[in-house]
């Protein structure tokens, strides 16, 4: 499941909780097209609270969006509670242009703030 925290020209804010489906990027994704169309690059902030990760098929449009768009992110926020949530944001520093940061739950002010800059 997702909600949108804050939606502005160059920052899109999502928090994210349980698992996520195929029906919830169904829903964001096109969010997300439409903002990079109408501003070109702009900034993320993702927050997973009780995050239990993809079901398969979310997995899958997850990384045809980022294949898809690896350079249309200026600064990315993740914001996480778990090991291996930092690890994943590691990862995927090497697969887009982006500025890609880690923050702790307990960060998110700073990661918010660090985002819409």
């Amino acid at each position: 499941m997702y909600n949108i925290i804050k939606n502005t020209d160059k920052l899109l804010a999502l928090e994210f909780t349980g698992e996520l489906e195929k029906s919830d990027y169904d829903q964001f994704l096109p969010i997300m097209e439409e903002k990079i169309r109408q501003n070109g690059k702009i900034n993320l902030y993702w927050e997973m609270s009780d995050f239990d990760g993809w079901d398969a098929s979310a997995a899958w449009k997850d990384l045809k969006f980022d294949v898809k768009h690896a350079n249309d992110f200026n600064k990315v926020a993740m914001v996480g509670e778990t090991g291996w949530q930092d690890f994943m944001t590691q990862l995927m520093k090497p697969f887009t242009g982006a500025e890609v940061k880690y923050f702790d739950r307990t960060q998110r002010e700073e990661a918010l703030a660090w985002a819409e800059n």
